[in-house]
């Protein structure tokens, strides 16, 4: 499942109706962040976590090198320094709209230059974190075949290019459902998205 709420109090209760594991996010927004005591709380519940960089960029002209390489660099330092993720997970960065097939070419391509950029720099060219791609099975799969991520976590918007397909072709790492409500602890209602990780691929997820 994934959800901009904070569920360090809801861990042992997701975990009790089956939920394996939790995707969170990264960005500038400290209220939908997530944070060492709830990933804690998480992987002390058996919960792996997966996480995404997601801030404005729901139309092309959001992307760009040097916003990418300022996500990166955000992302890097998110991950490593508050979250203490171990490398050789993922961070996915989200392409939150049916982009063209020019989009991808250019301004969301040179988006992912950035991101890998700054990862490369932030780790002192050492291998750190795999790149993801959430987004459309158009641009996951684009991204995906360039190299530009090793990842794809393929949105539930059916309509968008070449998402049908990419599902039929199981060729996501993650696959995003349609929203529902929730149970967490003490009655209160979560609003999520249920996932579902390919059933041969590890999604990059970890545990701390």
């Amino acid at each position: 499942m994934d959800t901009t709420m904070e569920l360090t109090r809801h861990a042992e209760a997701l975990k009790a109706q089956g939920y394996d594991f939790v995707l969170r996010y990264y960005s500038t927004n400290a209220a939908k962040n997530l944070s060492l005591g709830e990933a804690r709380a998480l992987s002390q519940a058996g919960l792996a976590i997966g996480v995404v960089w997601e801030t404005s960029g729901t139309r092309a002209g959001f992307f760009t090198r040097a916003q990418g390489l300022a996500d990166g660099a955000a992302a890097f330092r998110m991950a490593r320094d508050t979250i203490g993720q171990p490398f050789g997970s993922a961070i996915y960065f989200a392409v939150d709209y049916d982009p063209t097939q020019a989009d991808l070419d250019g301004a969301v391509s040179n988006y992912f230059t950035g991101v890998h950029a700054a990862l490369y720099v932030a780790a002192e060219g050492q291998p750190s974190y795999r790149v993801g791609v959430y987004g459309s099975g158009l641009c996951c799969g684009t991204l995906v075949e360039r190299g530009a991520a090793d990842l794809s976590w393929l949105s539930q918007s059916t309509a968008f290019a070449g998402s049908r397909q990419y599902a039929e072709q199981q060729r996501y790492d993650i696959i995003q459902r349609l929203p529902m409500r929730i149970p967490g602890a003490d009655g209160i209602m979560l609003d999520i998205d249920p996932d579902a990780t390919h059933p041969d691929r590890d999604g990059g997820l970890f545990t701390l």
